[in-house]
């Protein structure tokens, strides 16, 4: 039998459960607002990135910061201490576990790719703390020269392929930005420091997880290293770019049409399985952009919203824009469900046909009267009579500044003046 606390003893226990309540900490409520460092385990080492995460009204929300870019999440949820970071739009998550003191997250970046899926080390921390460390070293070992800013003529070389590129450097507030064009597109926006001879530069946006390492030479150019994802690596070398020289070939001449009648033919289905050719009457006396693009594929998100503009702005006027999607995985469920988020993102209007796969060769066949599919995004802009008036190959975005702005307005000027033509009935 229990015994009762006596009346003496009863004020005594009230008053000492009363000290313990206030001297217990309160529960905390875990949370992922706020500024992280971030970091991929590369096979090159620690890959940084910034991420941001903010509740407006109750919900969750975040991007990935490179630079001057905020790559946003498509969802961020947090249950319990297991967050998931997702950017819906490549099939691409992070999933990791929040420590116990909200300072810590642990886990893994997961993205789907031709016949698998990537899988790199994740980890973050609280706080602003600097993308990359220290580097190794002393400012007294660097050579001389070591001017960063500019524009560098680069080469990538890896087991099956020499590339060119050309790397827009600057160096701002104590960091190196920047990105590097190449003959398809260009490598994002890029963030990063120069100390010590070193120059160390990367990103993560979702699609893309890249790291840059080189060392300034004696003589002024740059060699190092470049890891792509947790698999692709290549060596590189740069130097300053002289006056005129030509770094890239031309993108307009990259591509060529074989057809006698000079018109693209083919017929693909839309994505409720309508066959669809630039022969229907719906394209007639019309001019129109035809793209091959992939929802994978950051330029190609680039080049979506400027398409998707063009189409309002101009359709009236007689615009037409056709996107032939080249996918992953070849199965049509799945890849109908990827181009409508991709759709969806980017408040496209405009029709959107599955062509095929995204290897660049089987695209090919897809359009034998094209000489090649060099690249994705590859843009042809048709006239009202329907012949091929020109080919672009790839898309500089907004991460390569003034060579951006440049290459928009070069192509809106290219669908101005085929606007302004009088044709035929574009019938193929």
């Amino acid at each position: 039998m229990l015994r009762q606390p006596s009346a003496r003893l009863v004020p005594w226990l009230l008053s000492s459960l009363a000290l313990v309540a206030c001297s217990s900490p309160p529960a905390s409520t875990p949370s992922l607002v706020g500024i992280w460092r971030a970091v991929l385990t590369s096979p090159g080492g620690e890959l940084p990135f910034g991420l941001e995460i903010q509740e407006q009204n109750g919900k969750l929300q975040g991007a990935a910061l490179n630079g001057e870019e905020r790559a946003p999440f498509s969802r961020v949820e947090l249950q319990g201490r297991q967050a998931v970071l997702a950017f819906d739009w490549y099939d691409s998550r992070i999933e990791a576990s929040l420590s116990p003191d909200g300072q810590e997250l642990q886990g893994a970046w997961t993205k789907t790719i031709p016949g698998g899926v990537a899988r790199m080390p994740f980890a973050a921390r609280r706080g602003a703390q600097g993308r990359f460390g220290p580097a190794p070293g002393s400012a007294a070992e660097a050579p001389p020269a070591g001017e960063i800013t500019g524009s560098w003529a680069a080469e990538f070389k890896d087991d099956s392929s020499t590339d060119p590129a050309q790397a827009e450097l600057v160096r701002k507030d104590g960091r190196v930005l920047g990105t590097f064009l190449t003959p398809t597109g260009d490598y994002r926006y890029l963030e990063g420091s120069y100390q010590n001879g070193l120059l160390r530069l990367s990103t993560f946006d979702g699609a893309h997880a890249f790291l840059f390492q080189a060392k300034l030479q004696a003589d002024g150019s740059l060699v190092g290293d470049f890891w792509s994802r947790e698999t692709y690596h290549a060596t590189w070398k740069a130097h300053p770019v002289q006056k005129g020289e030509i770094v890239l070939p031309d993108a307009w001449s990259q591509v060529g049409l074989k057809s006698q009648d000079g018109k693209l033919h083919f017929r693909f289905p839309d994505l409720e399985g309508h066959p669809v050719g630039l022969g229907d009457p719906r394209f007639a006396g019309k001019v129109v952009v035809v793209t091959l693009f992939g929802s994978w594929c950051p330029n190609c998100n680039d080049e979506a919203p400027i398409l998707a503009r063009w189409y309002r702005e101009l359709r009236a006027q007689g615009l037409e824009v056709v996107g032939l999607a080249y996918e992953y995985s070849g199965d049509p469920a799945r890849d109908r469900e990827m181009v409508r988020r991709y759709a969806s993102r980017h408040g496209i209007d405009y029709t959107l046909l599955l062509a095929g796969t995204s290897d660049k060769a089987e695209a090919a066949k897809t359009l034998p009267e094209l000489s090649s599919v060099v690249a994705f995004p590859t843009t042809l802009f048709i006239g009202r009579d329907g012949k091929v008036r020109k080919i672009h190959t790839g898309f500089a975005g907004p991460g390569t500044g003034e060579h951006f702005t440049q290459l928009v307005a070069e192509l809106e000027g290219v669908i101005h003046q085929l606007l302004a033509e009088k044709g035929g009935s574009g019938r193929a």
